[in-house]
């Protein structure tokens, strides 16, 4: 006999208050997004600089389902990880530009991820 597969339980139906956050949350990676895309374009933004304009929703619904014990590996595009897990967008873009206050302090190893458990980039 062959067994059935878990059925999901259906999660609760986001309130408004959460919806709106996860429309700030998307609005603040997009808005973050271009003005990467604008210092990369006055070469203040060293090598590639790969943006994650278009797929706001997505890491902002995949944190929005992530326990607090999952990882997240990431690509190349990981600026929209960092902002949807609560990283300081000053820190990011510090990070994006080579200046001290970065997440890795010049290092060239993102610090800050393993804390939220993110890998890659």
């Amino acid at each position: 006999m062959a067994t059935s597969p878990k059925r999901r339980t259906k999660a609760a139906e986001p309130d408004k208050a959460q919806l709106i956050q996860w429309y700030r949350d998307m609005l603040l990676i997009r808005r973050f997004e271009e003005k990467a895309g604008q210092l990369y374009g006055m070469g203040l933004i060293g090598g590639f600089c790969h943006l994650y304009i278009g797929q706001e929703a997505v890491v902002v619904g995949l944190q929005s389902a992530a326990g607090p014990t999952d990882s997240v590996i990431t690509s190349y595009r990981d600026h929209g990880q960092m902002l949807a897990c609560g990283m300081d967008p000053k820190g990011v873009m510090a990070e994006l530009t080579g200046r001290i206050g970065g997440l890795s302090q010049r290092t060239g190893k993102r610090r800050g991820g393993e804390r939220r458990r993110i890998h890659g980039g």
